[in-house]
């Protein structure tokens, strides 16, 4: 059993910060990659970031440059540092786990994901 939390959701003005926590019991985070993925108001949900197992990273295109993502197994938590925001990164954010044993495993596909939170609000205002 996985449970998943996000925290860090909060509103703020363009060009602002926010870190995103994603923290989880069960088993340990180190087995799963992990990602984030968001949804705004009657839009699909669109891939972020994720990180493998090892650490390998891959970010969208929308926010390359401007979030990074990181993992800490030892706290079990995976976090999205966002910075430059724009109201067009509005959306719930969710973090997701997949349990592919490859190390170097990551996918920005949502269908990929076996466990998710239930999301944290990000509001960016102009």
């Amino acid at each position: 059993q996985v449970h998943l939390v996000e925290s860090g959701g909060r509103s703020v003005q363009a060009g602002g910060s926010l870190r995103l926590s994603c923290a989880w019991s069960g088993q340990s985070i180190s087995v799963f990659a992990v990602g984030w993925f968001r949804q705004a108001p009657e839009k699909e949900r669109e891939f972020v970031a994720a990180v493998s197992r090892s650490g390998r990273d891959i970010l969208s295109n929308s926010v390359k440059g401007r979030f990074t993502i990181s993992r800490d197994n030892a706290e079990n938590t995976v976090y999205l540092q966002m910075s430059s925001l724009t109201p067009e990164d509005t959306a719930v954010y969710f973090c997701a786990a997949d349990g592919n044993p490859d190390d170097n495993y990551v996918d920005p596909w949502p269908g990929a994901y076996d466990w998710w939170g239930q999301g944290t609000q990000v509001t960016v205002s102009s």
